[in-house]
C-alpha cells in the first residue's frame, strides 16, 4: 500500500492540474463571449448607420429639427433634446428622493419595518416595463391632465414616471455605499459634538460619493434607455420639446415606433439614431468614470 501512495498522489496532482486548467479555458471562454457580443454591436451598428450619417450629412442629422421619412428629411435632434429633458426630469426626481431613501434605510429604519421596505424596493426592480407604462397610463396620465389641463401625455409625466423606475438602482447602491463606510468616520463625527443629521451629510455621503455616483449614473443608464413605458405616457411627438405640458418622442422611443416599417434609408437612419444613442451612453459613462478618478486621486 505504501508503494502506491507516491503514484496516487500523482495522478491526483495531475488531474488538478488539468481541472484547473479546464476552469481556466472556460473563464476567458466566457471572457471572449462577452467581448465578442460588444464587438458584433458595435460592428452592426457603426456599419449600417455611418453610412446613413454620411448620406443624409452629420449636421442635417444631428441638428436637423424635422423627422420626415416621407420627403427623405432625417433630423433627430429633437429627439436628442426629448431624450436629455426626460433623463434630467428623472433625475431631479428619482435621485433626491432614493437618496433620502437610502440614508432612512441604512441609519434609520426599524428593523421590522426594514424587510418589507427592502423588499418593496427589490419588487419595484423587477416589476416590467410595460406594467409601469400601465401604471402611468391609468393613473399619472389621468391625474397630470387634470391638475394641468394639458392632454396628459406629455413630457412632465414620462419624467415622473422614470423617476420612479430609477429609484431601486438609486437606493440599493446608496444603501450599501453607507453601509460599506467604516463607522469610525461615524462615531468620531458624533464624539466631536456633529448631530446625526449633520454627520451623515457631511461626513457619510461624502465618504460614500463613489457608490452614489453609480447608482445615479446607473439610474441615468436606466432612463436614457427606457422605451416602452415612455412610448405609452410621453406621447411621441416629433416636433421640437418646448414645454413639460407637450408630448416629446426621445431616441429609443423613435427607433421602437418606426423601425417594424422602415426600408431603405429610413431604416438605415434609425439604426444610425442607435448608433447617436450608443455613444452618448458611452460618452457618460466615460466622463463619470474620468470623474470618480480624479476625485479617488483628490482623496
Amino acid at each position: 500500500m505504501e508503494s502506491q501512495e507516491p503514484g496516487t498522489r500523482t495522478g491526483k496532482a495531475f488531474s488538478g492540474h488539468w481541472k484547473e486548467k479546464g476552469m481556466q479555458a472556460v473563464f476567458f471562454i466566457a471572457a471572449c463571449t462577452s467581448i465578442l457580443a460588444v464587438a458584433l454591436i458595435c460592428i452592426f451598428l457603426f456599419a449600417n448607420g455611418l453610412p446613413a450619417i454620411a448620406e443624409i450629412g452629420p449636421l442635417d442629422f444631428l441638428l436637423g429639427k424635422t423627422w420626415r421619412p416621407a420627403n427623405d428629411l432625417y433630423g433627430i435632434f429633437p429627439f436628442i433634446l426629448g431624450s436629455i429633458y426626460v433623463t434630467a426630469g428623472a433625475i431631479v426626481i428619482g435621485v433626491p428622493i432614493g437618496i433620502l431613501t437610502s440614508i432612512f434605510m441604512a441609519e434609520y429604519c426599524p428593523a421590522k419595518i426594514y424587510r418589507p421596505l427592502k423588499a418593496a424596493t427589490e419588487l419595484l426592480a423587477g416589476i416590467p416595463s410595460v406594467v409601469y407604462g400601465f401604471f402611468g397610463m391609468l393613473v399619472l396620465v389621468p391625474f397630470i391632465r387634470e391638475t394641468t389641463g394639458s392632454k396628459g401625455n406629455v413630457m412632465l409625466t414620462a419624467c415622473i414616471l422614470l423617476g420612479i423606475m430609477i429609484l431601486p438602482t438609486i437606493i440599493g447602491t446608496t444603501e450599501s455605499a453607507l453601509r460599506s463606510v467604516t463607522r469610525t468616520y461615524y462615531e468620531g463625527a458624533l464624539a466631536l459634538g456633529a448631530t446625526k443629521e449633520r454627520t451623515i451629510f457631511t461626513v457619510m455621503l461624502p465618504a460614500a460619493k463613489s457608490g452614489v455616483l453609480t447608482g445615479v449614473v446607473l439610474g441615468i443608464g436606466r432612463a436614457i434607455g427606457e422605451t416602452m413605458a415612455v412610448i405609452m405616457i410621453a406621447g411621441n411627438q416629433t416636433a421640437m420639446p418646448t414645454s413639460l405640458l407637450k408630448g416629446v418622442r426621445t431616441l429609443t422611443a423613435n427607433i421602437v415606433l418606426e423601425m417594424g416599417y422602415a426600408t431603405g434609408l429610413h431604416r438605415e437612419a434609425l439604426i444610425a439614431t442607435a448608433v447617436v444613442l450608443f455613444v452618448f451612453i458611452l460618452i457618460i459613462n466615460l466622463s463619470v468614470s474620468l470623474l470618480r478618478r480624479g476625485q479617488n486621486a483628490g482623496d
